[in-house]
């Protein structure tokens, strides 16, 4: 009598992987709840008491604090919301363009990768979570700017309507992914074998999943080599 003592491992495995990063982003966005809502509360209580007597530049600063803050408390509700296994979606029209080039803007400032460069070529207006599609793109991106190679980079984007579905591809000029990596970059807990890179957790792909899953799509990888990567995000169209 035959068997196959692997497949029930790796079921399991599968099966534990999810409950782990479920665990993990339920726990992190948790706590980062409370430093979150007093970073805009005292934001907006600086604004109410100091407004009149701040110079303009002063002003706009503490509104981005109050701002972003603001942001990230509404896009780690949504991740505990996709944890519990229940996400709680809030679609409205987006356009893709502005999207792209606020999240490349943060992206660009916080990484300090100002030779960097962005083109969107296309892109529609959709309707979407456009919190939970900017994490999504978020994460193509910093990788883009993560595993750059030796010239500047440079992220494309590009949209096409097909049937029911937008496929929205984000191309790169980075180091691409070897051809023995490309099945595993979306396995949670997971990191690229590069050196120098930032340690991390190994969900950034493995999160964008499941937050398009989510929203009705999902991604793959079309094309990496040596001249970079090219990622097709799916979302319908509808």
């Amino acid at each position: 009598m035959s068997s196959n003592p692997t497949k029930p491992l790796e079921t399991n495995s599968a099966g534990d992987n999810e409950e782990r990063i479920k665990r993990f982003l339920a726990t992190a966005s948790h706590d980062l709840q409370s430093p979150l809502r007093h970073i805009a509360m005292y934001a907006e209580l600086l604004l109410d008491d100091l407004e009149e007597t701040l110079d303009g530049e002063q002003l706009q600063s503490l509104k981005m604090i109050m701002e972003k803050a603001q942001a990230a408390q509404r896009l780690t509700k949504a991740l505990m919301s996709l944890a519990g296994g229940a996400p709680q979606l809030t679609p409205e029209e987006v356009d893709l363009k502005s999207l792209a080039e606020k999240v490349w803007g943060d992206l660009v400032d916080e990484m300090g990768v100002h030779d960097a460069t962005l083109a969107c070529q296309g892109l529609p207006s959709i309707r979407t979570d456009p919190a939970l599609f900017s994490l999504v793109l978020r994460q193509l991106m910093s990788n883009a700017l993560t595993y750059r190679s030796a010239s500047p980079p440079h992220v494309g984007m590009a949209a096409q309507r097909e049937g029911a579905n937008w496929f929205i591809r984000v191309a790169d000029n980075g180091t691409g992914i070897e051809p023995a990596y490309r099945e595993r970059i979306f396995d949670p807990f997971w990191k690229l074998p590069k050196a120098g890179t930032a340690p991390g957790a190994g969900l950034g792909l493995t999160t964008a999943q499941e937050l398009l899953k989510a929203l009705g799509g999902d991604i793959s990888l079309e094309h990496s080599d040596e001249s970079g990567s090219r990622f097709a995000i799916r979302l319908p169209a509808g």
